[in-house]
């Protein structure tokens, strides 16, 4: 057993989990965050992405011990503080970019940290920045439709936001 402690959402969580626990579990069973969904547990299909210091990890290959001391964001952190959702949640929302949903938070924190990388990809850039991921649904199309509107939504407030500061 360790003691493992991590900042998830902004909040601290601390518990002692067997040194075996994956990342994906300690959220799930440990901080009753469900969002992170449990898989292929073998990297292959994302849908349990998580932001870990910022970056985009899959959480079914991470142990919790590993993460101690760190910074994890789920898709439930996404949300801002009066529950506004982030501009990649509203993106997928209103390009239709999920049909059952299950492999909807991972591409949702894939495209997140996508983003943050790269903050105006092409579409062959978002394509090839969700290979990880997959989806059993669709054809992809509106998934990464989904991320160019982000993508548009964010650089359009960002320059909003740079001429009213210059005003």
């Amino acid at each position: 057993m360790s003691k493992v402690s991590l900042t998830v959402n902004g909040k601290e969580i601390t518990a002692d989990v067997e040194d075996r626990t994956l990342l994906v579990h300690f959220l799930r069973d440990v901080a009753d965050l469900t969002a992170t969904n449990v898989g292929c547990e073998t990297t292959s299909c994302g849908a349990c992405t998580v932001l870990l210091d910022g970056e985009s990890v899959k959480s079914c290959t991470v142990l919790a011990a590993q993460a101690d001391g760190r910074q994890v964001t789920t898709l439930e952190g996404l949300a801002s503080e009066n529950g506004e959702m982030s501009a990649v949640q509203k993106a997928f929302h209103e390009n239709h970019g999920l049909q059952c949903g299950f492999c909807t938070p991972g591409f949702v924190m894939a495209i997140t940290s996508l983003l943050k990388e790269n903050p105006s990809p092409t579409e062959a850039e978002v394509r090839a920045g969700l290979e990880g991921n997959i989806c059993r649904c669709t054809g992809y199309h509106n998934i990464v439709q989904a991320a160019l509107a982000a993508a548009s939504s964010t650089s359009t407030a960002s320059s909003t936001s740079a001429a009213e500061a210059g005003k």
